[in-house]
Parts: C-alpha cells; sequence; structure tokens
C-alpha cells in the first residue's frame, strides 16, 4: 500500500464513501497512477517506504503470476503487482463501497476479467470457494482481529499456493499467533514495533 492508502477493517461500517485520497503506483507499467481511496471507518494506512521494500522482495517472483489480494482493502497491493506484470489479480474485500472502489479502479486502468477482479466478501468464506493456485498471495488482515491463523489454514488445505509460489503476510508487530507449514520457508522479514512483514516460499 502508500502512503494515503488504507485498509478496511473487517466487519466494519462505512462512515463515508468519499473519495479521501490517492494511492499511487510506484513502478511499471502504470508507474506514476493515481487510484482513489475511498474514506471509510476503520482503515489503516501503510507507508510508501514499506510497500516499495516488499516490491523489491517480490520482485523475482511478480512477472506473470497469479496473485491473490485476500483483505484487499483499497487494493494497493494486487494493482502494484499488476503494474509490475503479474498475470492476473483476484482481489477480495468485505467492506462493499470498498470492493465497488477497488471495481472501479480496475476499470480506470483497463483490465480485463482476465487480468482483475474483485469478489466482495467474507475473506474465509471466499477462500473456500477458489480453486486455482497461485504464485503470489498477500495476507494484510485487520490488525488484532485474529485472522490470520484461519486464514492461512483454509489456503493450505485448498492448496492455494502454487509450489515454489511466495505469499506475503503482515500483521502486528507482537506477532499475530500464526503459525505455517514446514514446507513454507521463510525468505524475508521485517520486524518493527509495530509491524511484522514476512515472505514465505512453499517449497515442493
Amino acid at each position: 500500500m502508500k502512503r494515503g492508502e488504507k485498509r478496511s477493517s473487517k466487519g466494519s461500517v462505512a462512515g463515508s464513501s468519499k473519495a479521501s485520497g490517492t494511492v499511487r503506483i510506484i513502478s511499471g507499467r502504470f508507474r506514476g497512477r493515481k487510484l482513489p481511496v475511498l474514506d471509510v471507518q476503520g482503515l489503516r494506512p501503510t507507508t510508501d517506504k514499506n510497500r516499495e521494500m516488499l516490491f523489491s522482495w517480490l520482485m523475482p517472483y511478480t512477472s506473470d503470476a497469479r496473485c491473490l489480494d485476500a483483505f484487499a482493502g483499497s487494493g494497493g497491493l494486487g494493482f502494484e503487482a499488476l503494474s509490475r506484470y503479474a498475470k492476473s489479480c483476484t482481489f477480495i474485500e468485505l467492506d462493499k463501497n470498498v470492493a465497488k472502489k477497488v471495481a472501479d479502479n480496475i476499470q480506470l486502468l483497463d483490465l480485463s476479467a482476465q487480468q482483475a477482479n474483485i469478489i466482495q466478501g467474507n475473506t474465509l468464506d471466499t477462500v473456500n470457494n477458489l480453486n486455482q493456485p497461485y504464485e503470489l498471495i498477500f495476507l494484510d488482515p485487520p490488525f488484532n482481529q485474529n485472522l490470520l491463523p484461519q486464514t492461512i489454514e483454509r489456503i493450505v488445505e485448498k492448496a492455494l499456493l502454487a509450489v515454489d509460489g511466495v505469499i506475503y503476510i503482515e500483521c502486528e508487530g507482537q506477532g499475530g499467533g500464526y503459525s505455517v507449514p514446514e514446507n513454507w520457508q521463510l525468505i524475508k522479514e521485517k520486524h518493527s514495533a509495530q509491524i511484522l512483514a514476512r515472505v514465505y516460499q512453499r517449497n515442493s
């Protein structure tokens, strides 16, 4: 995500549906494009620096990847991946107004249904209905709602992370209380008082 970009809290009610700012895509074919972001209660910002760091980590894995942005918020992670030539991205977002804005931004970037689609709904339920593996998955849920353990469990059960695929997990600094399978190898990590960010790769 980006300075001014925000992520919705699961179950939150929109305090407003007006655009409150923009998220700028950092690099790739949409470099410099600014996408509107809604002013919705319960959203949290992520800095430019952290998003730029993440995609420097993911540089070897993004091109031609099928992506899943499982807690999309404004969709900044998925849109950045698409800008960097990911093959496709499926966005999941609970808040209907935020999901509508993601859909609007898909159209704004002139992305086809094969390149990008938004599913409005509960991530845990939606993941159960997915049936293809993804080479790149983003898990950046609302903090302090204990969403990671169940989400990871369902991703494993459904084999949604492709062999040699990578998954980015961001949670509160105290760790989010999650665990991962033995065949997910930790390849990148940044830990601060506020945020724990990790990238894992699924080994065969």
